[in-house]
């Protein structure tokens, strides 16, 4: 039988490579590596020494982007540097995942991304992982949001704003700033905790003065929070209602108009006098 030959194509965070690759049932893993930094700062003594490099036997693995429909891993293996002042081992973190965690920063976007319009039980269903899973990764961008910076330089014409719920029946909410400029690739540009006008605020102070000028447009919900925020924070910008909730807001006065309407032919026609009803 001939060989099948299939092209993967991977879009690999700066400065990953792929050395293997192995199919496992109905994911991918890719043993991937990535250049090891000159100095290393000992979490002990923080004193800053040349790498000195240890390899341990073990390797792990991360979630990361589906391919093809499909979960696929980033393989790799668990590498240290011993201090040589004080001794101290500590691991490296690779530069695709912080520290603690068992899936890479892109993954974390697409968890995100996914949550608007959800909850973090139906994300969690989606993508097979915990609840738990997706509101630590709400949990870490919340604070990242408060030292992180947008980079002044970068161009954003059109933002969206909206809240998302972290599980059903609880009220546990939070604030996601989204960079709409290209529609096909929406970007995650702030996460701040609650649903209110200044967690909508906190978001918009991640981008500086001139970008906020910049901004042309913001997309939100009919709630006065987000438009408030948007209203003080965005002065030469458009509010856009989205279509989401034109639609659902549509949808609930379609069935209130059917709700009332069967009401009123019940009285008109109550089933108990006759089976045809003759105005």
């Amino acid at each position: 039988m001939a060989a099948t030959t299939i092209e993967i194509v991977v879009d690999l965070p700066v400065g990953v490579v792929i050395r293997e690759y192995e199919r496992i049932d109905d994911g991918h893993a890719f043993h991937v590596g990535w250049e090891f930094p000159d100095q290393c700062v000992c979490e002990t003594c923080k004193q800053q020494r040349p790498l000195n490099l240890v390899e341990k036997a073990k390797f792990l693995t991360i979630r990361d982007l589906e391919i093809w429909g499909q979960p696929s891993f980033f393989v790799y293996q668990e590498m240290y540097h011993r201090c040589p002042v004080c001794g101290h081992r500590q691991s490296l973190i690779p530069p695709f995942k912080r520290k603690e965690v068992k899936y890479t920063y892109r993954f974390e976007e697409l968890v995100l991304n996914s949550l608007i319009k959800s909850t973090a039980e139906d994300v969690a269903k989606q993508l097979g992982i915990a609840p738990e899973t997706v509101e630590r990764i709400v949990t870490n961008r919340i604070e990242d949001g408060k030292s992180k910076k947008v980079d002044p330089d970068r161009v954003i014409k059109n933002i969206g704003m909206d809240e998302v719920s972290m599980r059903k029946g609880h009220k546990a909410y939070a604030t996601i700033l989204t960079d709409l400029t290209d529609p096909s690739k929406p970007e995650v540009l702030a996460v701040a905790k609650g649903r209110d006008e200044a967690a909508g605020k906190q978001c918009l102070e991640v981008l500086s003065p001139a970008q906020r000028a910049a901004v042309q447009t913001h997309c939100t919900d009919m709630g006065p929070a987000y438009l408030a925020a948007c209203r003080t924070m965005l002065p030469n910008s458009q509010s856009v209602i989205d279509r989401f909730h034109v639609a659902k807001k549509l949808g609930e006065m379609a069935d209130e108009l059917r709700k009332k309407t069967t009401e009123l032919t019940k009285k008109a026609c109550p089933r108990k006098s006759a089976s045809v009803c003759v105005p």
